[in-house]
């Protein structure tokens, strides 16, 4: 059985940054008040007058992994899409991105697990490539949140975390015992669904009733996040991810060279290091300046690690994340 192996990375963020202090200018906040609970300074909102989408940012991020994988796209057999902000509600964004890279006719998968999105990506293209079916498939978490969220004091308990932005991997076929993605493990908890959740539009409350209603304090058009519900649950379902990959592999937390944690919460992460002891160049976070960008978020960090050299020929990198649905998951990769 072939094993698999990240030839190339990428990411893309828009050009246009927010700071805490220009959300001031439309909401009850302070950068104080956002650094203080989630360790952010600034994120990155697609510019609405630039054209750029969740596709767009994927195909870009995917060009530059493509390009340092020594590939062209006519060597890509696959494409997965993790997102849960597509361009359109139907057809998602992987055959976007096939069409804007002008792509051969090959399959194109959307995942939709939110924050574990990528995770749940790796791994889906880690069996086909395990399998022998594939051989070099492209992996792409692309976010646009900056256009669905609630702009304004009510909303801003939600709308301070999160940013836009894509990153791609591409993952190859390597036959070298020992190297490349050692293990995945993936897990879901449904009954906390509504916990952390975009609510409508859906089947469950579809366009008609929603135009019906016209209801200007209809809340359920933006996302809902019980924060310390949720805060409390991935601290837990993260270390209980990284332990399992870590035990999988015959390996103990200080084999780890470098942890890569999905970026929901400065806070959680430090929560993650402290508990496993992890020094602070064994522990990657990027959300001070990125935001929350979900499904992209653990691949746009893992990628700016490894472009600052933190990661390096037969590191142990552990990718970890926890989200929405409740889903989350580790990968565990000898580099």
């Amino acid at each position: 059985m072939y094993s698999s192996k990240i030839t190339g990375l990428g990411y893309y963020v828009p050009d246009n940054v927010v700071t805490n202090d220009d959300l001031t200018q439309f909401m009850d906040t302070s950068d104080e008040w956002i650094q203080e609970r989630t360790g952010i300074k600034e994120r990155r909102w697609i510019d609405p007058k630039s054209g750029e989408d969740t596709s767009t940012m994927g195909a870009k991020a995917a060009e530059i992994a493509i390009e340092r994988a020594g590939l062209t796209k006519d060597d890509i057999d696959f494409i997965i899409f993790a997102t849960l902000s597509p361009d359109m509600y139907f057809p998602g964004g992987g055959v976007r991105v096939q069409d804007l890279l002008d792509m051969p006719t090959i399959g194109a998968l959307d995942v939709r697990n939110q924050c574990s999105g990528f995770i749940y990506s790796m791994s889906v293209a880690d069996q086909f490539i395990k399998t022998g079916m594939y051989k070099n498939i492209l992996v792409i978490g692309s976010e646009n949140h900056s256009g669905g969220l609630e702009k304004s004091t009510r909303g801003r308990g939600v709308t301070v975390i999160f940013g836009d932005g894509a990153g791609a991997a591409v993952l190859s076929r390597c036959e070298e015992e020992g190297k490349g993605i050692l293990s995945s493990h993936l897990h879901s908890e449904g009954k906390h669904a509504k916990e952390l959740a975009l609510v409508g539009p859906s089947t469950s409350r579809w366009v008609p009733e929603i135009l019906e209603a016209n209801d200007p304090d209809d809340v359920s058009y933006f996302p809902y996040m019980n924060g310390q519900f949720v805060f409390k649950h991935a601290v837990v379902r993260f270390s209980e991810a990284i332990v399992e990959g870590l035990q999988a592999n015959n390996l103990q937390k200080e084999d780890i060279d470098m942890l890569i944690p999905h970026q929901a919460n400065l806070r959680i992460a430090q929560f993650i290091q402290k508990k496993f002891q992890l020094a602070d160049d064994k522990v990657y976070n990027n959300i001070q300046k990125y935001g929350n960008t979900t499904a992209a978020s653990v691949i746009i960090a893992l990628t700016e690690a490894w472009e600052k050299g933190k990661i390096n020929e037969g590191d142990l990198v552990v990718l970890a994340a926890f989200g929405s649905g409740f889903t989350w998951g580790s990968v565990v990769i000898r580099w």
